[in-house]
């Protein structure tokens, strides 16, 4: 009895010693798990919280989507497969295919011309060229109904001409058409691929040609096997990005009459289906995960490799007898893109001043532009910068996984992002629902990575060595990023925040949605007013739109 009363106590007086010791064993499990996490080095409480919270702002969109359409009803997808997706995704898919191809195939050309040949005047081409990329798409659409419209200029000089109609009837070519829409958003995004067609261009190393050139290889031979291998991650850049936008079209392809899941999207919010909307919202953030797989698998197992310590400037090309060609073709390309649209636009802006336009509204207009965007602008200036410091200072899952959710609504048509917004700030913040901040915030989610993107490459520049310091001297993550890391890359922050602003400015689709009553912008009376054919009233508020994004052009040029 005796021994088995001290059994019994060595074991009371053991549990207690053996439950202290797995605790504490198990806390330090877990913190080398979440060091090994961060290699050694993880980011303060503050940090991390804003990051985890800046990715659950940007996925709202997705997960709204998601759930909406996987709780639409089995009548609803019946109904939208059996005769609405198929003809959405025969319009949407022939004119990314057509306008992708005729984009990247233009882009490459004139850059090939601007870079590589003795073209006159080559150097200012290569800014001229980019012209388009300032002009938006739905403004480019409003100048070409002007000019190319059933009542256009165009369409009643050859009517009013006898001789013309008598040859070959009435005006062939009909904007509000599929060739119409297509024509205008080619225009519009081959700058796209021209910019980054131009940056491969310029770091082509011409030992390469020389080596196929003496193996007895034509010009062409040179290009097809040698030149073009090397352009193929600027082509597929290119092609995603024009892809992309395409997709997420809204201005033109509305003011042309052509419906793609965008505008049907858009339509069916109008009319407060949302189970619709949902489920055709899902169907095109399919098509674009889609098209990125698509690039990211070609790109695969094709990679190219040129070392800088042997790397020569490409030689310039003499055209020779085909200079005026070029000439032109590069000539008629500018006059479509950019001469036309600003014509028509300063033309129409002359009258609706003389008409009185340009009056305390439109300045209304034009201020209410300029605070949500401005807003967005700062707000994604701000949130920049704690998740590109978690990616480059403390890279790990978690810091990844902020960053790819950081860049969701980047690849959302802005009428997808906007039925988030509405769903969220609708059933979960009602004081901020039906206000300009909800459209400031929708910006922010669409346009986050712009700035995330210049301030990454600043942040690029700056030594780790620094934070180092800062750390080895008490300071926390948060204030060595706020007072050391940020007067550092502010610069690359600011441009960031112009590129925001600009994009802001022109984005459509989600302003026509999120609006609150009476809150027009420049690019809502846009829409309406050449909805209307008002042209004199639509066109001062298109110029200045067009006039306000010159601003960032200086930096992509820079850039690329």
């Amino acid at each position: 009895m005796l021994n088995d009363k001290k059994k019994n106590n060595h074991h009371t007086k053991q549990s207690p010693g053996a439950g202290d010791e797995t605790s504490p064993a198990f806390l330090r499990f877990m913190n080398q798990k979440w060091l090994s996490m961060w290699n050694g080095n993880p980011p303060g409480t503050v940090l991390l919280i804003i990051g985890i919270l800046v990715a659950l702002i940007m996925s709202i969109p997705i997960v709204y989507v998601i759930w909406q359409s996987l709780s639409a009803g089995e009548e609803s997808w019946r109904r939208l497969l059996g005769n609405r997706i198929p003809d959405l995704l025969w319009n949407t898919l022939s004119l990314t295919a057509a306008v992708t191809g005729a984009a990247v195939i233009i882009g490459l050309s004139l850059a090939w011309f601007v870079i590589r040949t003795d073209l006159p005047g080559r150097k200012l081409w290569q800014w001229m060229l980019a012209l388009p990329l300032v002009i938006p798409p739905y403004v480019g659409a409003v100048t070409y109904i002007i000019v190319f419209g059933p009542s256009g200029w165009l369409t009643n000089l050859w009517n009013d001409t006898n001789w013309l109609t008598a040859i070959a009837g009435d005006f062939p070519f009909k904007i509000y058409s599929f060739f119409g829409v297509f024509i205008v958003l080619t225009l519009f995004t081959y700058p796209y691929a021209f910019l980054i067609a131009i940056a491969s261009l310029r770091r082509l190393n011409r030992n390469f040609e020389e080596v196929a050139r003496s193996q007895g290889m034509s010009p062409i031979q040179v290009f097809l096997k040698v030149t073009l291998p090397f352009l193929r991650p600027a082509i597929g850049a290119g092609a995603v990005l024009i892809s992309l936008y395409v997709l997420s079209d809204f201005g033109a392809i509305a003011m042309l009459r052509y419906v793609t899941f965008t505008a049907a999207i858009y339509y069916q919010r109008a009319g407060f289906d949302i189970p619709s909307a949902s489920v055709l919202s899902l169907v095109l953030i399919i098509l674009t995960i889609l098209i990125l797989w698509l690039e990211s698998f070609t790109r695969k197992k094709r990679h190219f490799y040129q070392t800088s310590n042997t790397f020569k400037e490409p030689d310039i090309i003499k055209l020779g007898k085909w200079k005026v060609a070029a000439f032109l073709y590069v000539s008629v390309i500018f006059s479509l893109a950019v001469v036309l649209p600003l014509v028509v636009l300063i033309y129409w802006t002359v009258i609706g001043t003389g008409l009185g336009t340009i009056d305390a509204s439109f300045f209304g207009y034009a201020w209410n532009s300029i605070k949500v965007s401005g807003l967005a602008a700062i707000l994604c200036m701000l949130l920049a910068i704690p998740i590109i410091y978690l990616k480059s200072r403390h890279p790990s899952v978690i810091s990844r996984g902020i960053d790819r959710l950081s860049y969701a609504g980047y690849a959302l048509p802005g009428v997808i992002v906007a039925l988030g917004m509405v769903f969220i700030f609708n059933n979960h913040i009602p004081a901020l629902y039906n206000t300009f901040y909800m459209i400031a915030i929708a910006f922010v989610v669409r346009f986050l990575p712009q700035a995330m993107q210049s301030g990454e490459a600043s942040l690029s520049l700056v030594s780790p060595r620094v934070d180092e310091a800062a750390r080895s001297l008490g300071s926390p993550a948060w204030k060595t990023m706020l007072t050391v890391i940020f007067p550092s890359i502010l610069p690359g922050i600011l441009a960031g925040g112009a590129l925001v602003f600009v994009s802001s400015i022109k984005e459509l689709p989600a302003t026509l949605m999120l609006r609150p009553p009476g809150f027009d912008t420049l690019a809502v009376r846009v829409y309406y007013e050449a909805s209307e054919a008002l042209y004199h009233q639509a066109a001062p508020a298109a110029l200045l739109i067009v006039l306000v994004s010159i601003i960032p052009l200086h930096f992509l040029l820079k850039k690329y």
